[in-house]
């Protein structure tokens, strides 16, 4: 009986996912970090109730594991060292080469909470 149960929740599970999934996409390009929750929770459902989604997530981490990694970090529940590894990836991106005052202001805040 229990199996029949998962069974037919299966799909709903995969179709919430999916849905969350392009839900948050559009989403995670706002300033809030709600589009990438929504992503996260929807790729969790997904990858939970399906074994060919699983192994299509493993052929893109394969192809680009640049960025799958911080996907799969967040997944495994390391998401304070994710949101910083993007900061810095995003500040090195948008900022000009002499982005030293930004240095010296995340060294002051480490002393100040340290």
């Amino acid at each position: 009986m229990r199996a029949r149960l998962l069974r037919t929740l299966r799909p709903i599970w995969i179709g919430l996912g999916l849905l969350l999934m392009i839900i948050g996409l559009p989403a995670a390009f706002i300033p809030t970090h709600v589009g990438v929750v929504l992503v996260m929770v929807g790729l969790i459902a997904v990858l939970r109730s399906s074994f060919s989604w699983r192994r299509r997530f493993i052929r893109l981490q394969r192809r680009y594991p640049r960025f799958v990694f911080p996907i799969r970090r967040l997944l495994r529940r390391e998401v304070v060292p994710v949101i910083w590894h993007e900061t810095l990836r995003a500040e090195r991106f948008w900022l000009p080469t002499d982005w030293r005052t930004f240095r010296r202001i995340r060294r002051h805040l480490r002393r100040r909470r340290g």
